[in-house]
């Protein structure tokens, strides 16, 4: 039995609240990604990490988080998306512990992949509840702008508070403030987040669950194992081949569940399967930034981490102005424009950064395309993430952020493996051929400028599917409404960003 959703009573200063904690929350699952980066060389020493398993103390985390997306998402829409949301961080906290303990290479793997097993269920569960206690219009457009200001600048923030704390009390303290951190959110969460019923009944698609986590999880470990390995790996050529059979199993398992996980309807209107693909393809520039720039800035420009870490405040704070200005400009310019010129702008940044130098400077290779690229980044981000979960019943809100975070996470996943391929055999060509210093710079511009060209072929698809998809929905009619609740009807009304 479906649930029809209810706007929580409360006042604004209630609200703001709520939406702050969610913004927290998912602030630090997007830190834990990128604030192992920096300190990747003391947490080796400190714990005997061999070259594969320095690899994993990062793999492991995106690998469990990317794959368990869509069940953390399905899950939070049955059980009820506050408790998963607290029984997330609650583990998110413990698992953080644990890795800053760690003193053997196993015990650090393991507890970075329950880290992402909790983000999986926070992350979709917090994003549902943005958009539920947010009202549409305005109010939610600004919701979903500090929602992409933080999910880039935890990122940014990663590499800054890496380098800032491991060069101050050493590489376990990475793991305990983020544990820290998120105790604080925890609390908060369970103050200010109200109580909402679970919106979805239904039978549970175990076998859907099942086959979709396992298929990704291949997909993902394929991928990664790729970077190191070669894409002509057995291991590597197994793991896509285990995907793509597990993947052809999930079609079927959900052509005959009665309450399928990803069922039809999510897609019916063409907005949500737009908006994905385009947070895809997104994603695979986003993660290889975070990867490819500090490398830059310590491998060649000898930066050391607090440096680092510091160089990438310029893009956080771009991030976080484009995010917040992201409802505003579309407003005026419409959204179709608004996301096409942020990618455009984005990809810019990326084909100055594409020129970078050996023998260059933070200040002439660095700064002004970090600028650039932050703007676009953070309204593209908002945009594509209001696209994906655009008029999605409320029973389905859940596994719909589920769904969009899932979509970044593999395009990533596949960006990263296929730009360090890319990046990599520039260098070992050049490696011959020119010093050191150059042959890595020669690798790097290459993702640089893959990544811009990606971007530009997403802007074109972006303009093409989101004016299609609004003159497809000014043609459509109005789908009948739910009842609504009480505070729904003294709400006013407001038109879409």
């Amino acid at each position: 039995m479906n649930v029809s959703l209810r706007k929580p009573s409360g006042t604004g200063a209630n609200t703001t609240a709520a939406l702050a904690v969610l913004a927290g929350a998912q602030f630090t699952v997007m830190l834990a990604t990128s604030i192992v980066n920096v300190a990747l060389p003391r947490i080796r020493a400190g714990v005997a990490l061999s070259d594969s398993g320095t690899t994993w103390a990062v793999n492991a985390y995106g690998l469990a988080f990317g794959a368990l997306l869509l069940a953390g998402g399905r899950a939070a829409d049955v059980l009820g998306r506050r408790r998963i949301l607290l029984g997330g961080l609650t583990v998110f906290a413990l698992s953080s512990l644990a890795a800053g303990l760690a003193t053997s290479p196993a015990v650090l793997i393991a507890a970075r992949a329950v880290q992402g097993l909790a983000a999986a269920a926070i992350a979709p569960a917090a994003l549902a509840l943005v958009v539920e206690v947010s009202p549409p219009g305005p109010a939610r457009g600004r919701a979903l702008g500090v929602w992409g200001a933080v999910s880039g600048a935890g990122a940014a923030a990663g590499v800054l508070l890496g380098g800032v704390i491991t060069q101050a009390w050493g590489w376990p303290w990475i793991f305990h403030i983020v544990a820290a951190g998120t105790l604080l959110v925890l609390v908060a969460a369970a103050v200010h987040v109200p109580r909402v019923p679970a919106v979805r009944g239904g039978r549970f698609d175990l076998a859907g669950t099942v086959t979709v986590t396992l298929s990704l999880t291949a997909l993902v470990w394929g991928l990664t194992t790729a970077r190191s390995a070669g894409w002509t790996d057995t291991r590597v050529v197994g793991a896509l081949a285990l995907f793509a059979v597990l993947l052809a199993v999930f079609a079927l398992a959900e052509r005959r569940h009665p309450d399928p996980l990803l069922p039809s309807r999510l897609f019916a209107g063409g907005q949500v399967a737009a908006g994905n693909i385009l947070m895809a393809l997104l994603g695979s520039v986003w993660i290889a930034l975070f990867f490819f720039l500090p490398l830059y800035q310590q491998q060649v420009l000898g930066s050391g981490p607090l440096v680092t870490g510091v160089g990438q405040l310029p893009l956080a704070a771009a991030n976080m102005l484009g995010s917040a200005l992201a409802a505003r400009v579309a407003r005026r310019i419409g959204a179709a424009a608004t996301v096409t010129t942020a990618l455009l702008t984005e990809a810019g940044g990326l084909v100055w950064l594409s020129r970078i130098d050996a023998h260059g400077s933070y200040l002439a290779d660095v700064l002004g395309p970090s600028v650039l690229i932050g703007l676009g980044l953070g309204s593209a981000f908002v945009q594509l993430t209001a696209l994906s979960v655009k008029d999605v019943a409320g029973g389905d809100a859940g596994l719909a952020g589920g769904l969009v975070n899932t979509t970044r996470q593999v395009g990533g996943a596949v960006g990263l493996a296929v730009l360090a391929t890319l990046a990599g055999s520039v260098t070992a060509h050049a490696a011959p051929h020119r010093a050191h210093l150059e042959a890595l710079t020669a690798g790097y511009r290459a993702a640089f400028a893959a990544s811009a060209a990606v971007l530009a072929l997403t802007a074109l698809l972006a303009a093409i599917v989101t004016r299609r998809g609004a003159r497809c929905g000014r043609e459509r009619p109005a789908p009948a409404k739910e009842p609504s609740t009480p505070a729904q009807q003294t709400a006013p009304s407001a038109p879409r960003p």
